[in-house]
């Protein structure tokens, strides 16, 4: 109903006012729904502009894994195909390489003509195709028994034993190469106690217990201590190391694994800390000449002349800055100065010694100028991160030893995180320790180019299978 005038209402009786307040309350209660309403949907549109100013986070802008970057869907549930099967254009075909000794050759000749039903025996063949099927032999265990004598002297009375032979002590019920095979699918492809115990016994027919499992690993760690130990001697004696570090379970608490990398090997640390201590019991009273890692303090306090800092993690950073702010040239032009920097250690063999000198030259100064600018907002932090680190971001283009990245402890450290996430945690200390020893020796082997396999046999003591009678081998 229309509103009556200030006029009108003086005419109006006492039930007439109350239906018009009737009326305006019923206005008040609509317009205060809508107004409700309306400011709702300003709180999602202003949520919404706030998530659209700052872009989530994933691996090509911060530190984050590639494993927990959003997966977009597509149609069947799977990702698209974007390369054609087979070589790419310029690239040379690949085939699978023929074994020129096989261990049995099958010839297919051609005895008749199935056209003429001529005799072509004699005919000698224009060419032969070789093909060759790969399968795995008829795998059965052998068991070795030892029968120690025992006889008691007639003479003194004294009671003797014979002696057993070396690799077949009396603590030992699996040979080293059975030991060797489950340490390494335990340890190498993260296979768990149960799942091993299946495949043991439907693979090859041998029955084990899941302690008898977890006694050979832990037998294993022990046996991998010694070498372990000297390896992580001479990392810490190297002129240049790399660190790292990432969380792990043990026993239902926090640890952190460590990792340190040279040119001598790859050493692995289990320690409940993730401080400055785990690097001064590590290093004790040696001194690195660079050390290389990210930012996180205790690295940059590690006993070291010099400091690189991975650059692919600063990539990331000012990747992230950049999704927040698009228009900040500083972060752009800092980014692609990194870039050019990685870009320019890796041509340094093609370079004469005096141009290399003067393209770090140019970049030196252009780093220089870059962090003399000033802003405000989100990014200063980076910006005065570079200026406290000047000297520590271009240290790989002064020594041909040194790399622009910590990618080698990354890789080193990628299994332990897939044995976790298989695994869960470890369940007791020597557990952890034995992890840690097993890793170091597997990963400084891997890096020289030895079979793991082997160097696990190797590990596990003598062998046995001469022991053998010719006839059964």
């Amino acid at each position: 109903m229309p509103l009556p005038t200030a006029e009108q209402l003086q005419d109006l009786s006492r039930d007439e006012l109350i239906a018009v307040i009737l009326v305006l309350m019923e206005q008040v209660r609509q317009l205060t729904a809508t107004v409700e309403q309306l400011t709702g949907t300003v709180e999602q549109l202003r949520a919404e502009n706030e998530r659209l100013q700052h872009p989530p986070t994933s691996s090509q802008n911060s530190s984050q894994p590639p494993s927990r970057d959003w997966k977009a869907d597509t149609p069947t549930g799977r990702r698209t195909r974007r390369k054609k099967r087979g070589a790419q254009p310029g690239h040379a075909k690949a085939e699978r390489a023929l074994v020129e000794q096989p261990d049995q050759v099958i010839e297919a000749r051609v005895t008749t003509c199935t056209g003429c039903g001529a005799d072509l025996q004699a005919v000698t063949p224009e060419r032969v195709l070789r093909r060759q099927v790969t399968e795995l032999p008829l795998v059965k265990p052998v068991v070795i028994e030892t029968r120690q004598h025992e006889v008691c002297c007639p003479v003194c009375e004294l009671r003797q034993r014979g002696e057993l032979p070396a690799g077949l002590e009396a603590d030992r019920w699996c040979g080293p190469r059975l030991e060797a095979l489950i340490t390494y699918l335990h340890q190498v492809h993260h296979v768990g106690f149960e799942r091993l115990q299946a495949i043991l016994q439907d693979l090859f027919g041998v029955s084990l217990s899941l302690g008898g499992e977890v006694a050979v690993v832990e037998r294993a760690g022990i046996a991998a201590a010694p070498e372990a130990a000297a390896i992580g001697e001479q990392v810490r004696a190297s002129a240049v190391i790399q660190s790292d570090e990432t969380s792990g379970r043990v026993n239902g608490r926090n640890y952190w694994e460590w990792v340190f990398v040279s040119v001598a090997g790859v050493y692995h640390l289990i320690r409940k800390s993730r401080g400055q201590d785990v690097i001064d019991a590590f290093m004790g009273d040696r001194r690195a000449e660079v050390w290389l890692s990210d930012c996180w303090k205790p690295q940059l306090n590690a006993p070291a002349a010099e400091h690189q800092l991975c650059l692919p993690h600063q990539l990331r950073a000012l990747q992230g800055l950049i999704d927040r702010r698009p228009h900040l040239r500083w972060a752009q032009e800092m980014q692609t100065l990194f870039r050019t920097a990685i870009h320019l250690g890796h041509r340094r063999d093609v370079l004469t010694p005096r141009g290399f000198r003067r393209q770090v030259t140019r970049l030196e100064r252009r780093l220089d100028r870059l962090l003399e600018r000033s802003f405000t907002g989100p990014g200063a932090n980076l910006l005065e991160r570079y200026r406290t680190h000047r000297a520590h971001l271009f240290v790989f283009l002064h020594r041909t030893d040194v790399s622009a990245d910590n990618n080698a402890c990354e890789r080193a450290l990628r299994p332990s995180v897939i044995h976790r996430k298989v695994m869960g945690s470890f369940r007791s200390e020597w557990g952890a320790q034995a992890y840690a020893a097993l890793a170091t020796v597997l990963d400084t082997a891997k890096r020289q180019g030895d079979n793991l396999f082997q160097k696990l046999v190797a590990l596990m003591g003598q062998p046995i299978l001469h022991y053998l009678q010719p006839a059964t081998r």
